[in-house]
């Protein structure tokens, strides 16, 4: 198995499809991703575990062709972000009030 960081796995996402990527542009990118995210919920509510797990790779995919295109590092943004636990509360076992 390939252990990869958040990092890497972006940068694999560039490297196979950066070009064909930026071609298409950040908007029609997107809406490709959107779309990934509407197969992840009809596989979810499918109860289909094994296309579950395909469609929630793709998104991840798309996502990471996104943030190529937008030159957004989401490593970076993530662990900004959420490095430190939640981002209300502070901690790292959420203690927010449950939405």
């Amino acid at each position: 198995m390939i252990d990869m960081s958040l990092r890497e796995l972006q940068k694999l996402m560039a490297e196979t499809y950066l070009e064909r990527d930026l071609k298409r542009g950040a908007e029609k990118t997107l809406l490709w991703m959107m779309s990934e995210a509407g197969e992840v919920a009809d596989a979810f509510l499918k109860k289909d575990f094994e296309q579950l797990k395909n469609e929630a790779s793709d998104l991840l995919a798309w996502l990471l062709s996104f943030c190529n295109v937008v030159g957004i590092d989401l490593e970076s943004a993530f662990i900004t972000k959420y490095g430190d636990g939640c981002p209300q509360c502070k901690k790292k076992s959420c203690v927010c009030e449950f939405r």
